[in-house]
């Protein structure tokens, strides 16, 4: 679903205290009162277990994965699963990846640890060489160099490439079309953290391809703690979950015969599903806010986030702080890194000071707006940061 209608502001969707300025979705997202209110419903239903039915078990998993088909657009929604964590859904990337001795795991520098240490145990065990793509060590067209050198670091010894869309601590938007050709050219899985990305930045599983998507729920997804959702492509459809629950496996919607232990699974990527996921609190609440981001719209919410962050960034950079060029960031989240010489502590004072939140990773400041933010909001962190470089 596509929102044709420009988005306004929808601050008045969010519970958030006046007097503050949050721009740190990347972090944690806020939960929209349509979300709130799920959970609450959930937790009253569980007072009295008599309003929960076995069909609960299920229905609510079901449309779940319905809503984040259409968020990706994937038309089925039996590759999708609902998972706990990004290491969840990533271990059982890894446990079905055979290696050869000398074949290599792809990933950009300073990943986030979740889509690291899975690769870094199975190189480990199985002889295979993790390969790193590090950052070009300049601020001059960075993000379409470091796109080029992954490109040129695909060969026919990589295995897997594991990446995210967008590059948690400063938003170098990574090409992943390009990047799946390629690994198409060499017979690379292409497995990708989509937790900074799916859910703001459009994200088609028919043009990108990708081998898996992993997705935490509590940031661009607007959801709870503790849930994410996965998809799993033909590659792991005969794999071996990381564990064993009930639910994953065949006709386990027969409570009555669920001693009637069965060796096959639930259907397409159903067995790599958490055990539990029925949870009757997180999982409407995830529901909601798929619901609530497929209506805005991804595109929609990028594009409100460009409309906002333009002018403010023009100006900033006119004062000599960097800002990755527009065709390699993302607008939902970036990275601004202070002209040289300038040390961050006096800007992270005034921001602080200010009430303004937002993330300091690595030598970058991480901004993450969204729909609830506004011009001004980014007006005013500029020249705050303006006045900390004493420009």
């Amino acid at each position: 679903m596509t929102n044709k209608t420009p988005l306004k502001n929808q601050r008045r969707a969010f519970t958030l205290p006046s007097g503050k300025t949050f721009l740190n979705c990347a972090y944690l997202s806020p939960l929209p009162k349509e979300v709130e209110k799920a959970g609450i419903n959930g937790i009253l239903a569980k007072q009295n277990p008599f309003q929960i039915s076995q069909r609960d078990f299920f229905q609510t998993a079901d449309e779940v994965r319905i809503a984040f088909s259409e968020t990706i657009g994937n038309a089925d929604p039996h590759r999708v699963v609902i998972i706990p964590s990004v290491s969840y859904g990533l271990a059982n990337v890894a446990r079905n990846i055979k290696l050869r001795k000398g074949e290599e795991v792809l990933v950009a520098e300073a990943q986030f640890p979740s889509n690291i240490y899975p690769w870094k145990r199975l190189v480990q065990e199985q002889g295979g060489i993790l390969k790193t793509v590090k950052a070009p060590a300049t601020h001059h067209s960075r993000g379409k160099l470091w796109n080029e050198q992954i490109l040129d670091a695909i060969s026919y010894k990589t295995r897997v490439v594991a990446l995210g869309h967008v590059h948690w601590t400063d938003g170098t938007l990574f090409d992943l079309k390009a990047i799946r050709q390629k690994a198409d050219q060499t017979g690379a899985l292409l497995i990708i953290d989509g937790t900074q990305s799916v859910g703001a930045l459009p994200f088609d599983v028919n043009e990108i391809r990708p081998d898996a998507l992993i997705c935490a729920g509590y940031k661009w997804l607007l959801g709870p703690y503790g849930i994410g959702v996965a998809y799993y492509g033909q590659a792991f459809d005969n794999g071996t979950p990381i564990e064993e629950n009930w639910i994953n496996r065949k006709n386990s919607e027969d409570f009555t015969g669920l001693v009637n232990y069965q060796d096959n699974y639930q259907p397409g990527a159903l067995r790599y599903e958490v055990g539990e996921h029925s949870n009757f609190i997180l999982l409407p609440m995830l529901l909601a806010a798929l619901r609530l981001v497929n209506r805005w719209s991804p595109a929609s919410i990028q594009e409100y986030c460009h409309k906002i962050n333009v002018r403010p960034l023009a100006e900033l950079q006119q004062h000599g702080w960097w800002v990755e060029e527009e065709s390699f960031r993302a607008q939902h989240l970036f990275g601004i890194r202070p002209p040289q010489g300038v040390s961050l502590q006096a800007a992270r004072q005034l921001i602080q000071a200010a009430g303004i939140s937002v993330s300091f990773r690595g030598d970058a400041i991480r901004v993450a707006p969204h729909v609830y933010n506004s011009e001004k909001e980014l007006f005013h962190l500029v020249r705050l940061l303006i006045q900390s470089s004493g420009s």
